[in-house]
């Protein structure tokens, strides 16, 4: 916005030092409400993220009272953006002053997402307390309210259409990728074959599915590197599991990560709901190629077979055929590698998506 002319001010519950590597955006545009997030950010500290019911109320009035105050200095016309779930209040306070109000939603249709990891808790015999009640009624207030609803890939715009939005209300704007911080910089190994995992290991990330599928495939000399945090429920279910080559590295620092997307063979996606992962075309623009669900938006970055596959969610099968098949022939992995690499670079980084942004916004003011 801010490289359109179009940032008049960016509004945040993050405290403003916490913003200070920020670039691009002039200080004086930043405008911080802290006095709730930044407590809520430092909980952990404290011994204060135990208790879920208190987690669940501190993140609600912590998106509450970001909007209301938003929405408080309000005063005259304007285009307001805002994140699902923090602008019902702003965005009604800017329809009433005559202006243009922008929900951008960068998961699922919000009960299309509560039912889903309903039943994916369920099926692994897990409880989900499930999104807040409060959260649903809010985002789904907001959905009716709103000009536009931006979201970032078919996937997303298909569950809107499943909870009967209206198409025309739906704005589909891709996530761009940082080509400047992520490159292809090394060769994967020779020696053995590499899989990898970056992001939460988690139920909805579907990492017991592509846990599943690496403990099958049969090669002598297989490694599994997964990065992030491994989500409570996980560790449950991985209790007793052989996990021979599997090695979880934790977080690491984005300096890394080019790297280790460089060296391995193939990257795996198999959540049960995203927006548009960012990390697929991180990979992507490291020259691996990406094994994904439907419901990751893959869709919007990739061609299956070109740049990696495309698979139905909860198949373990389906990603095992698919290893299976780059670690029997190396010149389609080399062929994916290298067409993974000219995609990004077609897709472009973030100016694509401040583009159809600044299309968006000037074709509603007229």
């Amino acid at each position: 916005m801010e490289k359109f002319g179009l940032l008049d001010y960016i509004w945040t519950g993050y405290p403003l030092f916490k913003l200070k590597d920020e670039q691009g955006i002039p200080r004086e545009k930043i405008r911080s409400f802290p006095w709730v997030q930044a407590p809520y950010m430092q909980r952990g500290r404290f011994g204060l993220n135990r208790s879920k019911w208190l987690n669940r109320e501190w993140e609600w009035l912590a998106k509450e009272s970001l909007d209301k105050y938003v929405a408080s200095n309000i005063s005259t016309p304007t285009v307001l953006i805002s994140l699902s779930g923090s602008g019902l209040h702003a965005g009604r306070k800017t329809r009433q002053q005559g202006g243009i109000y922008i929900c951008d939603r960068g998961s699922s249709h919000i009960r299309f997402q509560d039912r889903i990891l309903d039943e994916e808790y369920t099926k692994w015999g897990l409880q989900f307390k499930g999104v807040d009640p409060r959260v649903i009624e809010k985002e789904e207030n907001e959905y009716e309210l709103a000009d536009r609803i931006t979201v970032p890939s078919e996937f997303v715009k298909q569950s809107f259409l499943r909870m009967g939005v209206p198409e025309a209300k739906l704005v589909k704007i891709t996530y761009g990728a940082r080509l400047d911080r992520f490159r292809k910089v090394a060769d994967p190994p020779k020696d053995v074959f590499r899989v990898l995992w970056v992001g939460g290991v988690s139920i909805r990330k579907g990492f017991m599915y592509a846990l599943e599928a690496f403990q099958k495939l049969d090669h002598p000399k297989k490694e599994f590197l997964v990065i992030g945090t491994v989500e409570d429920q996980v560790k449950q279910l991985m209790k007793g599991q052989d996990l021979d080559g599997i090695t979880f590295k934790g977080n690491v620092s984005n300096t890394e990560l080019p790297g280790i997307y460089s060296t391995a063979h193939v990257f795996l996606l198999a959540s049960l709901e995203e927006g548009l992962a960012m990390v697929q075309g991180e990979a992507l623009a490291c020259g691996c190629p990406i094994i994904a669900t439907t419901n990751t938006g893959a869709s919007d970055l990739i061609t299956d077979r070109k740049e990696g596959f495309i698979v139905p969610i909860r198949s373990s099968q389906a990603i095992l055929e698919k290893l299976e098949m780059l670690v029997q022939d190396h010149e389609l992995r080399g062929m994916m590698s290298e067409a993974a690499t000219q995609k990004v670079k077609s897709i472009g980084g973030w100016d694509a998506y401040g583009n159809n942004f600044d299309h968006l916004i000037r074709s509603l003011r007229r």
